[in-house]
């Protein structure tokens, strides 16, 4: 089994065709959304949590890369701003998912994204507003 949190970017092309409802009837796949904006005429994007057999979960992905949808982690949502970090590390001890961690040398609290769950803790914590959602 696999669960990821996803963001797909749909072309106006494809934005009123049943792309998910492809990946729960052909690939046996769950999705919960997240956040959505869709518009028949601009296109649009979906975050979801999709989860399935592994192999079923990449054969989804491919048909929806070969359908036109860009996708892409959803942890590359949650960006940092470098400029306005101040390094105080109040995002340390109250993200869940461990993304921040201070450098023992320098002070420094380094974000790692790669492991990111985007739930939006550290954007609402901030003191200076340098985590932002980008979706």
């Amino acid at each position: 089994m696999v669960s990821k949190r996803i963001v797909l970017h749909f072309p106006d092309q494809i934005a009123d065709q049943p792309i998910v409802y492809k990946l729960v009837q052909d690939y046996d796949l769950k999705f919960n959304i997240l956040k959505a904006y869709i518009n028949s005429e601009e296109g649009g994007l979906l975050a979801l949590e999709l989860s399935g057999d592994n192999r079923k979960y990449k054969e989804g992905i491919q048909y929806l890369k070969k359908a036109g949808v860009e996708v892409q982690p959803l942890s590359q949502d949650i960006i940092r701003n470098e400029q306005r970090c101040t390094h105080c590390s109040a995002c340390v001890p109250l993200c869940p998912a461990g993304t921040f961690e201070v450098n023992e040398k320098t002070r420094e609290v380094q974000f790692k994204d790669d492991q990111c769950i985007a739930c939006g803790t550290c954007i609402k914590i901030c003191p200076v507003g340098a985590m932002e959602l980008r979706i």
